[in-house]
């Protein structure tokens, strides 16, 4: 059955199994169908911890989590993880061809769509340079690729999923600010319905989410656009300031 790709949290509040200490608390927030969440906050801020309850690594309690308006708990874990591209930080690649792990769990995928969604990833023209291309094999007898080649390979095997959530977990990280901004204007092109989450340290990098929150010890500290955060001149605000005053400096 069809689960429409909206986000709804209501105070959600979660500590790991057998742990005292929550690392969420109290989270609620809406995310609309094709629209764009941006989290951004310190590491172990509970970034990834949310991630992970949205792919249901970890139970939640009914009516915390709501996908298009269905319990969490009400959809089969099989149809959740079919509706989600997930792309963490570290990124798996199989010691097998590049059209391997683009294709992974999609063994018909075309040597056309290896084409699109790998161009959509930025890593297409670098694949065309290997030996063999798309069946250049991976990892230890062949091709070692680069932390930002991982990362976009990864980016272009979620694609292949045809998702209808995208969830970029600080995935854009190894890449210089310059190939992330193409990558992100391609992907808003491609993914015009899908409703995408992206975790990242580089203010760049979400600037044009149409949410943006902050997390700070499990909380979400602030939230909005990025100029209502910027002229809010909080947390946010100075954490932009210094990634300005960082690039300024690396260019002179």
């Amino acid at each position: 059955y069809a689960v429409e790709p909206s986000i709804e949290l209501d105070n959600l509040t979660f500590k790991y199994p057998g742990t005292k200490a929550e690392v969420l608390k109290n989270i609620t927030l809406k995310v609309g169908k094709g629209e764009t969440l941006a989290i951004v906050g310190k590491t172990g801020s509970g970034k990834t911890t949310l991630v992970n309850l949205l792919l249901k690594l970890y139970n939640v309690d009914d009516g915390k989590i709501k996908l298009g308006g269905n319990d969490i708990n009400r959809i089969p874990v099989k149809k959740l993880r079919s509706m989600m591209g997930y792309v963490p930080q570290d990124n798996f690649l199989f010691s097998k061809t590049v059209k391997y792990n683009v294709g992974f769990g999609h063994e018909d995928i075309t040597d056309e769509e290896v084409k699109h969604f790998t161009q959509i990833a930025q890593i297409y023209d670098e694949i065309m340079s290997f030996p063999k291309g798309f069946d250049t094999e991976l990892g230890e007898r062949g091709v070692n690729m680069s932390g930002g080649q991982k990362q976009r390979v990864s980016i272009a095997r979620a694609l292949a999923k045809k998702p209808e959530i995208i969830i970029l977990d600080d995935s854009l990280s190894a890449v210089d600010t310059k190939t992330e901004e193409s990558i992100l204007s391609h992907l808003k092109e491609s993914l015009k319905d899908t409703t995408s989450i992206l975790i990242a340290h580089r203010i760049s990098t979400i600037k044009h989410a149409n949410q943006i929150i902050v997390l700070e010890d499990g909380e979400i500290a602030e939230r909005g656009t990025h100029d209502a955060l910027v002229a809010m001149g909080g947390l946010y605000a100075d954490m932009y300031k210094k990634q300005l005053l960082e690039e300024k400096l690396s260019e002179s």
